[in-house]
């Protein structure tokens, strides 16, 4: 990983969005900070479209789809997307602090989400029976379409556990993944990679694969490695060296500063490299 000030200028001026995780990315001590959200809105307002991609559940992630700056929320890993209305029933531009109104978009029928769902829950309940100290993660109410651990939320579980319980998981033939907070597991074939392009082709009618050199990824865990792994631009925030003995591709880049900090050193950079490439042409 290099330091975020080696990417060069004219790379990142070229950046037409951004996608970001949640957690530990966006948020310090689990609320986003003024600047990390003061970031999410000067990009916007330069006219980079932003997309934060979570493991978080649909339900914990609507209160945020409809306030923060951002273009959607893609919630639980890839499976299920809040897309913002901006204009209010007059057809006229809400401002800033007004809630918008929402939609939201599976990738998954609905009845496949209601049979993954009952086997989710069998899982979920044996892992708790048979991993010491495995619970539920407390925003388990929110989730539709996977199950969560909570390993450091709320509670610690030892590295042994946490594998233990991504071994439960994939023997009931689950995807699972590890955040910063939480074990993930989920049944299909989605994950944030695939995510990130399903939501590109959704709102934008465009195939993120083939413009990956204008898109930059922010992370900070292990369930960011499938991005840090596509993304020409891939930025990991400090505290991903807690996670660095763990990943097998690492970000390009890494911010001086842990989390929301980070992320708001990593807009500042962009925006410095667009005005920049602004005012030479």
């Amino acid at each position: 990983m290099s330091p975020l000030e080696r990417w060069p200028a004219a790379a990142r001026a070229r950046i037409a969005g951004v996608l970001t995780d949640i957690d530990d990315t966006l948020t310090t001590d689990g609320a986003i900070t003024p600047d990390a959200l003061e970031a999410l809105a000067q990009l916007k307002a330069a006219g980079l479209h932003v997309i934060p991609i979570t493991g978080r559940p649909v339900g914990w992630s609507e209160p945020f789809a409809r306030v923060w700056p951002v273009d959607a929320i893609v919630a639980e890993n890839g499976a299920v997307a809040l897309i913002p209305d901006d204009l209010n029933k007059n057809g006229l531009q809400r401002p800033p602090h007004e809630r918008k109104q929402l939609s939201k978009i599976y990738q998954q029928a609905a009845a496949t989400r209601a049979a993954n769902f009952s086997r989710m829950q069998c899982v979920l309940a044996q892992i708790e029976a048979a991993v010491p100290g495995a619970r539920r993660a407390q925003d388990s109410a929110g989730r539709e379409c996977d199950i969560a651990i909570d390993h450091s939320e709320f509670t610690h579980l030892p590295q042994g556990a946490i594998d233990q319980c991504v071994a439960l998981m994939r023997a009931a033939g689950m995807n699972a993944t590890v955040s910063s907070i939480h074990v993930n597991g989920w049944y299909g074939a989605h994950d944030k990679w695939q995510g990130a392009q399903w939501i590109v082709r959704e709102l934008l009618g465009r195939e993120l694969a083939a413009e990956i050199d204008q898109w930059a990824y922010v992370g900070d865990s292990t369930n960011d490695q499938r991005m840090f792994e596509h993304f020409t631009h891939s930025v990991g925030v400090a505290n991903i060296a807690r996670f660095v003995p763990q990943l097998d591709h690492l970000p390009r880049y890494i911010t001086p500063s842990a989390r929301g900090a980070g992320f708001a050193e990593l807009a500042r950079c962009l925006l410095a490299a667009r005005a920049g490439s602004t005012r030479r042409a």
